[in-house]
């Protein structure tokens, strides 16, 4: 355990010294949310609706440092201790070198629970914002959407020859996902087209459970997205214990 602390601690104070994940999975969400509440306030989100456009939207913030700390973050540091032979020291040490990949997750974990939070605090004392459904279906909810997100963080991470098609790989999914999913543009206001390809994104499916839980929507309306991001989050952890390079 105090190996655990140390390490936790060490790690906390080098990726805090980047700042990519602060203004990234933490500042940017609450920028967006500060946007969306200037410009549409406690509107409805159409006409006769009786939740307005930010409670509409507020899961597709709160899933933006989840991408980001997943795809983004947990995919490149992973690949790059592996490409510094950070991970194949571990291995002739007594500290296994999965302790550490454990640490990274829930450091990524923690950026998306402060950016939860901070989201959370602004929208219900600035903008009124109110969870229509249950609270611990969307907490529920959350949780599966992490997982998953960052089960596809490991395995790229994991996989990639180094931190340069780490990187590739993650730019590929992540920028897609942050424009087409909903998590900036809302999917209400998207072309049909654009709807259908944004259905394609596996975090679409995941703003669509968290969606369902703050406005209280049936469990049964979301059957198919908690399928496919259980799924998503199976298949990417298989694939990344059975494929995982650790130098």
């Amino acid at each position: 355990m105090k190996t655990f602390k140390t390490m936790l601690k060490t790690e906390l104070k080098v990726s805090l010294r980047g700042v990519d994940m602060i203004i990234f999975a933490v500042c940017m969400p609450l920028v967006v949310l500060v946007v969306l509440g200037i410009v549409y306030g406690n509107k409805p989100a159409f006409d006769g609706a009786s939740y307005t456009f930010l409670e509409q939207s507020f899961g597709a913030l709160a899933s933006i440092s989840i991408c980001a700390g997943g795809i983004m973050g947990l995919a490149l540091v992973v690949a790059d201790y592996r490409e510094k032979k950070i991970l194949k020291r571990f291995k002739v040490t007594p500290i296994r070198p999965v302790l550490i990949l454990f640490v990274q997750v829930l450091i990524y974990a923690l950026y998306a629970l402060v950016s939860l939070l901070s989201l959370f605090i602004v929208a219900v004392l600035v903008f009124g914002f109110r969870i229509h459904g249950s609270l611990l279906q969307f907490f529920l909810g959350w949780l599966l959407v992490l997982i998953s997100m960052f089960s596809i963080g490991i395995m790229v991470g994991g996989i990639a020859k180094n931190v340069k098609i780490a990187g590739i790989i993650g730019s590929l999914l992540y920028f897609p996902m942050l424009v087409f999913s909903g998590a900036t543009l809302p999917y209400e206001v998207m072309p049909t087209a654009m709807q259908k390809i944004s259905d394609i994104l596996v975090l679409t499916q995941g703003i669509k459970i968290l969606k369902a839980a703050i406005l209280g929507q049936p469990v049964g309306n979301i059957l198919i997205p908690i399928v496919v991001m259980a799924a998503v989050g199976v298949i990417c952890t298989t694939v990344a214990l059975k494929y995982f390079k650790w130098e």
